[in-house]
């Protein structure tokens, strides 16, 4: 049968419940992300993966904003997430602290995302840019590794908050 499923059927955890449960050893962070459409969209997602916490860097938008919670429906209030003002730093110190810093862009070099597997007991911080000049340059030049989505359509690329959640998804996947 190919029934829908309820509301009550698609009912899964409470925000607390949420909380407590272990989290995966990715971060994701929004590297000077315009839109708060786009915010609301990635804490979302990052709920439905269970990442560990978002990093807000840069002019990206923060909760408590009506479009942030357009988008993210309460994911804002069960997903950690901070807000730094230099994305470029706090990717420095992550890194210096032994994460792994992945950055999801366009380069020569880049690795199709789908051959990209992290290694087992890795912490990953997962980079995302902005809507128009990506991640900056200089997180690109540090980055341990930079993954890229292959795309065949006429267009030369996607919505942040879409690329974002197929990186997400793809960790996921791999993790667990």
């Amino acid at each position: 049968m190919k029934e829908k499923k309820s509301i009550v059927e698609l009912t899964r955890i409470s925000t607390s419940g949420y909380r407590l449960l272990p989290k995966l050893p990715v971060a994701l962070m929004a590297d000077n992300v315009r839109s708060m459409h786009n915010v609301g969209s990635m804490l979302r997602t990052s709920d439905a993966f269970l990442v560990s916490e978002v990093i807000l860097g840069g002019i990206t938008g923060v909760p408590p904003h009506p479009e942030i919670s357009k988008t993210a429906l309460g994911a804002e209030e069960s997903v950690s997430w901070r807000h730094v003002d230099d994305t470029l730093a706090e990717a420095r110190r992550m890194q210096r602290e032994g994460w792994r810093v992945i950055v999801l862009e366009q380069t020569h070099g880049s690795v199709p995302l789908r051959q990209y597997a992290p290694e087992p007991g890795e912490r990953l911080l997962l980079v995302a840019g902005n809507e128009v000049e990506g991640v900056d340059q200089r997180i690109v030049d540090m980055a341990d590794t930079v993954v890229e989505i292959p795309q065949s359509g006429t267009k030369h690329s996607l919505n942040v908050a879409v690329s974002a959640g197929i990186a997400l998804f793809h960790l996921y996947s791999e993790l667990v």
